[in-house]
């Protein structure tokens, strides 16, 4: 399924992928893919990762807007910052969160969307 909003070149599990290399090219941890795709009309994924820093959370959101670029996917929403220990980037179909360890246990996101079917997990 192509982003239905925009018309990129590559699926939306592509995009997903490539998305989760950039993270991990930046030693993001605790990396989940959640498909929402059954369980929720306003995206089809979720990426979830961790930074422990704010320079590491810096460094995951700069790379990962590189890899979209590479891409020619360069508009996308983006919500609060390093410093507050989370940042969402919103591609529409995919939205990912980035967070340090502590807002990520008090958000619970893989909580609240349990019902989601998780596709990757990497710890």
């Amino acid at each position: 399924m192509k982003f239905s909003w925009r018309c990129f070149p590559l699926e939306t599990a592509a995009i997903a992928k490539k998305i989760i290399d950039a993270a991990l090219n930046k030693q993001a941890s605790d990396i989940l893919l959640l498909d929402l795709r059954e369980v929720c009309s306003f995206a089809d994924y979720f990426v979830i990762c961790n930074g422990e820093s704010e320079r590491q959370i810096r460094a995951i959101c700069d790379e990962i807007n590189q890899t979209l670029s590479k891409e020619g996917i360069s508009e996308f929403h983006y919500e609060g910052s390093a410093d507050s220990g989370w940042v969402l980037l919103d591609l529409g179909d995919i939205i990912v969160h980035i967070f340090n360890p502590q807002q990520r246990e008090f958000y619970g996101l893989e909580k609240v969307w349990s019902k989601a079917s998780p596709v990757v997990k990497i710890l």
